[in-house]
């Protein structure tokens, strides 16, 4: 049997079912050529020789190797060691819940993935303190905008707050703090991440961690990192250190021995600038009022003048943009700032979009950088919280109509790490038993497929190729969630094989 990590040379008898197929005159069997980690040919099963491994497709179908376009890795890869909150339904048993939990080596309890905009009851210091003592404890929201603290934790970290809430940039710096508390852990946490992103048939990603991982990726790539693709974020507390250190999207970040596996893996990517808040944390700037709360219309964390002042030093710089923008106002004014600076790059989330704004993106060749899973798991508090607002809430059909490109993600930890699930959210806009979202925003699966690809099955593209033991294009939404992935390979090296 191949061997993990062993380089193909040729995968044998597959039917293509993503993009690239249009290409090929027929559905029949196809055996896959590949030398020095590109396609070199794909012609009719047993058609020419073969060398190197051969991988046994046995009929399976292939499409080309899947992205998550928006991750926050070291997150994402501790919340296994966190206590997850996901299903906590008060303040109340939240707290119960964390006085449980067994502190972690640092000290502090963590856990995370609460949704407290959905909660009866409020979070307060009071409660927390009464149930968790002097052990300092952290509650981190699903969105990452808002984190619950106890006042151990406060005195800990230097911080105050009357209610335990820390919110937005205050938020942010606790994130960074916990997830820097260990880097040995969380390049460990990391690297098992890593290997099962591989098996849902990732081979890339693009990292949104608040940290310098310009020298972070290299290390864990000389650890033994080799399991997909990264693009790594720039914020703008560095963007002057990226500046001095010659950093441009797209260029190669090399380790030191450039004969490891992971070599020619990791990139410089973008900018990422977090302009305004969350849903959850009711912070996302809009142009109405959220619902019963008539003087909030969120917060714009970047004043407009100083986004174009920073995408105008990126640009100039070689850096593209990730503009973080969920609220229809925050959207508008990132596309106002590409406008005005003649910035490349994404608009992160744009949960929310006015209609004028949909053919703006298409003009100015602005990519919607998107997470299919959010518009079901937050479809109850946009009913609720967004009731007054009159843009389009998790517009997917419309931005492609408009002719804008979709790229698909799970902003993870705040969803799973699986573009399965992300093209089942796209195609079906429903879950479960529930009815279809909003379903004149559902996607084909052709469509789907595209935005959660980088490449397509045609010689001269790399070859990241993904195996799946079910036809992608005639299965129901729960078996496109489900679906079982048979092989991953990655620049023709196999990293997963079930």
């Amino acid at each position: 049997m191949t061997a993990l990590g062993a380089h193909i040379g040729v995968v044998r008898g597959a039917r293509i079912a993503g993009p690239g197929r249009e290409f090929l005159p027929s559905d029949e069997p196809v055996d896959i050529h590949i030398d020095g980690g590109v396609i070199s040919d794909i012609a009719p099963t047993g058609a020419l020789p073969t060398s190197g491994d051969v991988l046994e497709a046995d009929g399976s179908w292939v499409v080309p190797g899947l992205w998550d376009n928006h991750v926050h890795t070291v997150q994402w890869a501790l919340a296994a060691e966190r206590e997850s909150l996901g299903e906590v339904s008060s303040a109340s048993e939240a707290a119960v819940r964390m006085a449980s939990v067994a502190a972690l080596p640092d000290g502090r309890r963590v856990g995370s993935g609460f949704r407290d905009a959905l909660w009866a009851d409020e979070p307060t210091l009071d409660l927390l303190d009464s149930r968790t003592g002097e052990v300092p404890t952290y509650l981190i929201n699903a969105d990452v905008h808002s984190v619950w603290l106890n006042s151990a934790a406060l005195r800990r970290e230097g911080f105050t707050s009357p209610d335990g809430m820390l919110r937005e940039e205050d938020a942010f710096e606790i994130s960074r703090r916990l997830n820097a508390a260990d880097p040995e852990r969380g390049d460990r946490a990391v690297r098992l991440a890593g290997e099962q992103a591989a098996a849902r048939g990732v081979t890339g990603l693009v990292d949104f961690d608040m940290a310098w991982n310009a020298d972070a990726w290299p290390r864990r790539i000389a650890a033994g990192f080799a399991a997909h693709r990264v693009e790594f974020a720039i914020y703008p507390f560095d963007l002057e250190r990226a500046v001095a250190a010659g950093l441009r999207t797209g260029d190669l970040r090399q380790t030191a021995d450039a004969t490891v596996d992971g070599a020619g893996l990791v990139r410089v990517g973008s900018l990422k600038v977090i302009t305004d808040g969350s849903l959850g944390t009711r912070t996302a700037a809009c142009s109405y009022p959220y619902a019963g709360d008539a003087g909030n219309f969120g917060v714009l964390n970047v004043e407009p003048d100083e986004l174009v002042d920073l995408l105008i030093r990126a640009t100039g710089a070689g850096l593209s943009a990730a503009v973080h923008a969920i609220g229809d106002r925050a959207t508008t004014t990132a596309l106002d700032a590409f406008t005005l600076s003649g910035a490349s790059g994404t608009i992160e989330h744009a949960q929310l979009v006015r209609h004028a704004d949909l053919a703006r993106f298409a003009r100015l060749g602005v990519i919607a950088s998107v997470q299919p899973q959010h518009a079901l798991d937050d479809r109850d508090l946009v009913d609720g919280l967004w009731a007054e607002q009159t843009a389009i809430g998790y517009p997917l059909a419309a931005l492609r109509n408009a002719g804008v490109e979709l790229r698909f993600g799970s902003d993870a930890p705040v969803a799973p790490l699986d573009p399965w699930q992300a093209i089942a959210a796209a195609v079906a806009r429903t879950d479960g038993d529930r009815a279809p979202w909003h379903p004149e925003e559902s996607l084909s699966v052709d469509d789907a497929l595209r935005a959660s690809v980088r490449s397509s099955l045609r010689p001269g593209e790399p070859a990241d190729i993904v195996l799946c033991s079910q036809d992608p294009q005639a299965a129901p939404a729960d078996a496109l969630r489900q679906m079982p992935v048979f092989a991953t390979v990655l620049a023709g090296r196999l990293t997963h094989l079930s």
